[in-house]
């Protein structure tokens, strides 16, 4: 199975590994992945953008692949302001002014924090499952039954034994989620394989731990973004021009009208459900996802 190519480039806190496709001239898209997935879920859908005449990007985020922190020091963080920075500061290191962003699972929560934080530079975002900034102040509050079900391995992160699972099987703690997540995707044993190798980095346990204790309100945020965190504890709106999606067969989170979180997003926003698809959108429909990054370029703003 094909490997996407990789660059490196180097922000203040990390060594950022980032596939690059289309006219360097052409208009800047940046696509974000989540958990526990990694740049191969755009493996279909930069092509289909780069033959529009866009500028592709695609970075294994902080703890994935050949990303490395520059630092010891460095708090091995994987809060949503960690993550929104690093979106920015790639932007920085490769001289982009402004770009579109867009995402899925921590890659939809990047591309909304960063455009809820920075509208100067986000032009536009794409986000699968609508508005991700997390409201930690209410994490304690429990949902459905079904959907905690869902959710059991933001619990097993919390404890000892959960890092210690993570650390030991991360392949099969990522087919249960892919299988969850996505009951009508069948996937193979290569496109697993292939998502996988991105985990064998040395602190990928160590960032997604935190991502999820953090979240949940256990584990202090790295303090570089205290005052980041606190602006986004207001839930602060998406001021920028979206384009929200959400997959039938989301087995984790139900298909919306987009009504929910409506009042989330200030600028322009069209809100589509695709048929048949899961939470790792852009992977099993990439032509709705490429169809969605298109359609957020001709909305006003």
């Amino acid at each position: 199975m094909t490997r996407l190519p990789t660059r490196q480039v180097s922000t203040a806190e990390l060594d950022v590994a980032y596939h690059e496709t289309g006219p360097a001239d052409g208009p800047p898209v940046v696509l974000l992945h989540g958990f526990p997935y990694d740049i191969h879920s755009y493996a279909e859908v930069a092509p289909l953008l780069a033959g529009s005449g866009h500028r592709v990007i695609v970075p294994y985020l902080r703890g994935h692949g050949p990303t490395r922190f520059r630092s010891a020091d460095t708090v091995r963080s994987g809060q949503q302001a960690a993550l929104g920075a690093d979106a920015i500061a790639l932007l920085d290191a490769l001289g982009i002014p402004r770009a579109v962003l867009a995402g899925y699972d921590w890659g939809g929560r990047a591309a909304c924090v960063a455009a809820a934080l920075h509208p100067e530079r986000v032009t536009r975002i794409v986000s699968v499952n609508s508005y991700l900034i997390q409201d930690i102040s209410a994490a304690m509050r429990p949902l459905r039954p079904d959907l905690e079900a869902g959710f059991w391995y933001f619990f097993y992160f919390l404890t000892e034994r959960g890092r210690a699972g993570l650390t030991a099987d991360r392949r099969g703690i990522a087919e249960v989620i892919w299988r969850r997540n996505s009951p009508k995707w069948a996937f193979g044993t290569a496109d697993l394989d292939r998502a996988v190798a991105a985990f064998d980095n040395p602190d990928w346990v160590e960032v997604v731990v935190h991502s999820y204790r953090h979240r949940l309100g256990q584990a202090a945020g790295a303090p570089g973004h205290a005052r980041a965190e606190a602006q986004l504890a207001l839930l602060p709106s998406v001021p920028v021009p979206a384009v929200t999606l959400d997959g039938t067969a989301d087995g984790n989170f139900p298909a919306t009208d987009g009504s929910p979180t409506a009042d989330r997003f200030t600028g322009p926003r069209r809100h589509h459900q695709v048929t048949g698809a899961g939470h790792n959108l852009p992977q099993e429909a990439p032509e709705a996802f490429a169809d969605a990054v298109r359609e957020v370029l001709s909305l006003a703003g």
